[in-house]
Order: C-alpha cells, then sequence, then structure tokens
C-alpha cells in the first residue's frame, strides 16, 4: 500500500504561498516505499515550510487569490452585526439578508477595523488577550486581530468556574479580556463582578484591582441579538443591559471597531507588520487537562500557519470547499484544524451555532451545502441522531465529502455510518496535541477505512516522530513505546513554566549524531512498517493485570464493536490478587433494537471473546444506573475522556461492591 504515492507531476501551491512545479507527494511516494526496521520515522521533507506570519500570509496569499470568496457565515449572527461600512462592491457575501456573512475582503476590513481599535486602547505586542465566548465572528477575528498587532491570543475555556477564570488570567498576565454575557449557565459578566465587587466602579480601560492585577480592559460581545424566523432580530436581553450600566468597565465590543483608515494606528500596524518575526508567540492554548490543571502552550506564527496548511493538504482542501466547524475555538480543533485549516486554502468557514447543537449543526451542513464537518466521535453521534430523528437520506448531503475526526478513536462502525448516511468518504483522522500544533500524524483519502480506524496515519512533512521504552530507547517495530515528537511544530515552551517545560520537552541525541528537542507526548503507540500510527493508550492510563500491560484504547475499541453499547470506557482498578484489573463505564446505545438488556456477564463475555481474556472488565458500571449518577462520560472540551475522573469513581463504586463481575473474583 501507498496512499501517499500520486504519479501525476503537476504545478501547485507549496507551503509559502508560492506556486512552483512539483511531483505531487514524491517525497511521501519514497518515504511509503521505504520500510521501517526500528519506531523511528521522518516525514517527507516537501512541500518547503511557510516563512510567512499569519499577517502577511492573509495580505499576500489570501486577499491576492481570494478577495471575493466567502470567508465566514455564522448562521445565528445578524447581517453587518458590527455596523461599519456597506458590502464591499467585490464582496457578494455582505449582501446576504438571513445572517452574518462576508467575502475574504470583507473579513479583511473589519479584522482591520479591530486590530485598529484594540491598538486605540493601548493593546501592543506582547500583551495578552483573553477571550471567553463560544463559535462567533468575534472570535474569527481575534484570531487575525491580535498576531496583526503582536498580541497573544488566549484561548479560554468557558466552562471554568470564577476561580479557575480568575487564576488563568493572572498566569498568563491577561490585560484585556472579551467575553460574552453567557454560555449555558455561565454569566460571566456577573460571575467576575461576584468575585471581584470593585471590578463594576472601575472605568473604562482603568480597571485597577488587586484580583486581576494585571487586567485593564473589559470587553463584552453581545450575541443577544440572535437571528430569529425570516431573517429578523429577535430582542436584546434587558438583563445584559442592566449588567453593562451597572458595570462602568465594561466596554460593548462593536464600539472598539475603529473603520476610518488615516488613524496613526495604521502606522503602528504597519510597524509591527514589519517587526513581527515567524517565531514570536501569537496564541496561548491550554492543555486540555485530562490528568490534572491545564497549561498554557506557547504557539508561534510558524506552528499554527504551517500546521494548518499541512492539515488541509492531508484533506486536499480547495477554495471550493465549505468547512462546517464544530469543535469549540477556544480548543486547537476548532481554532487551527477548523478555522485556520480551511482559511489557509481559500475554504468558507460556517459556524452553525455558538455551541454544539446538532439540529443547527444539520441545518448548515444541508442549507450552506458543506462539504466538510468536523467533530470528534461525542459530536459525530449526535449529528447522527439528528439525521435519523428527521429521516434525512444520504441524498441530502451529496456535497458533503470530507471532515476530521479527532479526540478519540473512531470505531469503524461509527466510520461506516458516517459514510453511509452523510457520504463521509474521505473523512480523516488526526492525531497530535496542543504542544505539537496540534497535529503530528494523519490519513488521507487515499488511506483504507481500517487503516482509518485502527492508525492515525503517518507523519506530517517536517515531522519526526519516534517510539521509546521506559529507558530512552528506540523499541522495534510492532512494540507498544512512548510517542516523541520533533520538529518545527513544538511549542515555545508552557508560558512562563520552565520546569513543566522541561520535564516534558528533552534534548535528545539524532542518528546524525547531533541533538534535537523532543516532546514526550505521554501516549503509548504502535509503529507498523509502512509508517502508519496506532495509539494504543495513555502513559498513565495503562492497565498492568499481573505484570502484563493493557490498553484501555484497544478495550475501548472492542466495546464500541458491540451494538447495545454508545460508548465504553476501560480503567485500573485496584485488586488484591492481579495488582490491577480492568473496570468498564458503559453508556447504552439508546436506539438499539436488541430484545434482551446487556447485563455486566455479557460485556465481560463481550470483551473476552474478542480479544485476550486478560483484558475482560472484572467490574462494569452503566451511566445513570446502579449507584452511577451521571448519564455520560466525563470529557474535555475537545471530547477526549478524563480517564482520571473515571478512576475516582471506580475506586468509590468498588468501595460499595458496585458493579462486580464473575471475573472480580
Amino acid at each position: 500500500m501507498r496512499p501517499f504515492c500520486r504519479a501525476l507531476a503537476r504545478t501547485r501551491p507549496v507551503l509559502g504561498g508560492r506556486r512552483e512545479s512539483v511531483v505531487v507527494a514524491r517525497g511521501r511516494a519514497a518515504f511509503a516505499r521505504h520500510l521501517l526496521t526500528s519506531s523511528y520515522i521522518e516525514g517527507p521533507s516537501t512541500p518547503p515550510l511557510s516563512l510567512h506570519t499569519l499577517s502577511t500570509y492573509f495580505d499576500e496569499v489570501l486577499l491576492e487569490r481570494y478577495a471575493d470568496k466567502g470567508a465566514l457565515i455564522a448562521r445565528q449572527e445578524r447581517p453587518r452585526a458590527y455596523g461599519g461600512p456597506g458590502p464591499l462592491e467585490h464582496g457578494t457575501q455582505g449582501g446576504r439578508p438571513d445572517c452574518l456573512a462576508w467575502s475574504f475582503a470583507e473579513f479583511d476590513v473589519h479584522v482591520q477595523a479591530l486590530a485598529r481599535g484594540l491598538v486605540q486602547m493601548g493593546v501592543k505586542k506582547g500583551d495578552r488577550v483573553g477571550v471567553v465566548m463560544g463559535n462567533n465572528s468575534a472570535y474569527a477575528m481575534l484570531q487575525w486581530a491580535c498576531p496583526r498587532i503582536g498580541a497573544i491570543l488566549v484561548t479560554i475555556n468557558p466552562a471554568y468556574r470564577v476561580n479557575e477564570l480568575v487564576a488563568t488570567l493572572n498566569h498568563v498576565g491577561v490585560s484585556t479580556l472579551v467575553v460574552v454575557p453567557q454560555i449555558r449557565s455561565s454569566r460571566y459578566l456577573s460571575m467576575l463582578e461576584s468575585a471581584i465587587p470593585t471590578l463594576a466602579s472601575c472605568r473604562p480601560g482603568e480597571i485597577s484591582v488587586p484580583e486581576l492585577p494585571e487586567l485593564r480592559n473589559l470587553l463584552v460581545v453581545d450575541d443577544t441579538h440572535t437571528v430569529g424566523p425570516g431573517g429578523h432580530p429577535q430582542a436584546s436581553d434587558a438583563e445584559l443591559q442592566k449588567i453593562v450600566q451597572h458595570m462602568k468597565c465594561v466596554v460593548n465590543f462593536r464600539d472598539v471597531l475603529a473603520w476610518d483608515r488615516s488613524l496613526s494606528s495604521d502606522k503602528e500596524l504597519e510597524v509591527a507588520k514589519r517587526t513581527s518575526d515567524k517565531d514570536d508567540v501569537i496564541n496561548l492554548q491550554f492543555t486540555s487537562g485530562t490528568t490534572g490543571l491545564p497549561k498554557a502552550a506557547s504557539l508561534t506564527h510558524s506552528n499554527l500557519l504551517n500546521n494548518a496548511l499541512l492539515i488541509g493538504q492531508c484533506m486536499r482542501l480547495t477554495q471550493k470547499d465549505i468547512i462546517c466547524n464544530v469543535p469549540p475555538l477556544f480548543h486547537c480543533f476548532g481554532l487551527v484544524l477548523g478555522n485556520l485549516s480551511a482559511w489557509a486554502y481559500g475554504a468558507s468557514v460556517v459556524y452553525p451555532s455558538p455551541i454544539f447543537d446538532p439540529p443547527a449543526i444539520v441545518d448548515a451542513v444541508v442549507h450552506e451545502k458543506c462539504t466538510a464537518l468536523h467533530g470528534v466521535p461525542t459530536h459525530f453521534l449526535g449529528v447522527l441522531e439528528e439525521i435519523e430523528r428527521r429521516g434525512l437520506k444520504r441524498a441530502d448531503f451529496k456535497q458533503l465529502r470530507t471532515g476530521i475526526a479527532a479526540g478519540s478513536s473512531v470505531p469503524i462502525e461509527l466510520m461506516t455510518r458516517l459514510i453511509d448516511k452523510m457520504g463521509l468518504v474521505d473523512l480523516s483522522i488526526a492525531y497530535g496535541m496542543t504542544e505539537t500544533s496540534p497535529v503530528s500524524f494523519q490519513t488521507t483519502p487515499d488511506d483504507s477505512i481500517i487503516m482509518r480506524t485502527e492508525s492515525v496515519g503517518k507523519p506530517h512533512p517536517h515531522v519526526r516522530a519516534k517510539l521509546v521504552d521506559e529507558e530512552g530507547r528506540i523499541v522495534p517495530i510492532g512494540a507498544p513505546g512512548e510517542i516523541c515528537i520533533s520538529g518545527y511544530l513544538l511549542q515555545k515552551g508552557y508560558w512562563e513554566d520552565e520546569e513543566k517545560s522541561i520535564a516534558v520537552m528533552k534534548r535528545h541525541r539524532d542518528p546524525d549524531g547531533g541533538e534535537s528537542t523532543w516532546m514526550h507526548t505521554g501516549d503509548i503507540g504502535v509503529l507498523d512498517e509502512h509508517g502508519y500510527l496506532r495509539v494504543v493508550g495513555r502513559t498513565k492510563d495503562v492497565i498492568i493485570r499481573g505484570g502484563e500491560n493493557l490498553f484501555p484504547v484497544r478495550i475501548d475499541d472492542r466495546l464500541h464493536f458491540h451494538p447495545d453499547i454508545r460508548e465504553g470506557a476501560s480503567v485500573a482498578v485496584p485488586n488484591e490478587k492481579y495488582g490491577e484489573v480492568v473496570g468498564a463505564f458503559i453508556v447504552r446505545e439508546p436506539s438499539s433494537g436488541s430484545k434482551t438488556r446487556l447485563s455486566k456477564e455479557a460485556v465481560r463475555t463481550w470483551v473476552a471473546e474478542g480479544m485476550n481474556p486478560q483484558n475482560a472488565p472484572a467490574w462494569v458500571w452503566f451511566m445513570g444506573e446502579d449507584g452511577v449518577e451521571q448519564t455520560e462520560l466525563p470529557k474535555t472540551a475537545s471530547g477526549k475522556i478524563q480517564k482520571h475522573i473515571l478512576r475516582g469513581w471506580a475506586k468509590d463504586l468498588v468501595a460499595k461492591g458496585i458493579g462486580r463481575t464473575n471475573g472480580s473474583k
């Protein structure tokens, strides 16, 4: 199998936005022919990496090629939500009456106006601009406006409690904070005022409170004017108006945009553009925190732009594509794999809703004729349920062809349903972590369904990877080892945390005798002779039963094959005889047509018959039943199951004797 090979010579863009004649995937063809003998691999060296910053790429590539092409559709926002000039002559998107829609030229006008306004507020190079919002056009503008200034965009999880939010703002020294009034039950202005009562009396732009010593500006994006039936705006939230009047420090985000191009701030922006370097940090993204408190990964222009370009290359993206971007923008999945990889190729991005909403997603895919849909398995399951509820057929999604699934493994049954029900024949699987910008391995449309469910593909160009044992030695092909990554995609380090940076970013001797920095991912993988990587678990999640290593990912994959199981997650449970045994948390499949209700013993038997019997769960718990109050598995915002939480639940349940199977005796 040579999945990356194309025997066709043609002219194509390289990562810097230039054009030159190349043999498509020439490097990958040679790469595929070379069989590996140890778990060390280097991705192709072509195409060359881009030397652009985000600002120069937008100006010199996107505007030059795609100015009048659609860039962004926010289906639940009003047209011309920020005022300013009317639709541009060569931009057709702004004339759309039902929702906010911008061409790249119109997008640029808004980004420039926001950058000017932020400069006038005193935001300068190196300042941290925090964002607590769902997926909306303001977030999209900030993604480009902050790098244009040289400011650092700090993407913050909207689910944080007020103490977590305050701690995060202080950890990275946020000086400007941008929020929406509310997401679900979190009312951010009220939260901040309750924690910091003196905040309300501060003057706009002159915030000075000891609890947040770096904070100066608090901006609110009024998203309460949602689009109603027929495209007419609904009424504003009176409670929001009351809070804004009470909190004198708050500035309306819309008022920040400066439309006058003659202002001196344009000169400052031009200086910032000339002095920006591709290796400047422009984004702080927080790790998912599956095992503890999140850390802030420091990412550069080069990290993000090149990773986005290579992601899009694997997906075969073009300017004709329309991406339905479902994952949250505060996470690298939504921000890089969703936004940036699409825009890098002149493709359009659609936000169906600020937060996950299956009906809105299905509406967006159908009505906007989306060609790509991103998500984690949980997202896709919710969308499939909505499709079945409506009785839609594959013909209703005839434009849909691709997308990215990440966050956790995709069972072959789910992949098959996505192809059969939605036509996602080219769905790509991506592997990575926040600290690697994020993607290091990815499948392509040429890979078989088996390889797209059992593996995460091959390494991107300009990426080196190796699997090592506990002593740091490279393991043989087919043997499990910790995945280590090196190359342009490595973060600069955790923000102001040298100790944690050094703990995972280590200098190793290279085969040629030199030295490089390698990111220790904490993931356990297996590499085959063709360069395909299988991720089998986390180092902290491995179950050691009687001295034998059992990998939860493999057990979870077996559980997912059962027709009566929607989701399953296995964890280590302490055991006096074996040290540890397997425990499994199960979410039942609600649409199962089975006449008999799935039992704990049936789950155990299912695993024992499908793989080594040592992997069979000794303890089984059904979510929402038998002492388990929660109905869903705990997950991060990117869809990763939080195994450390499940281990805590398992310990408590075992102490009560709940969930025992015959295998626990």
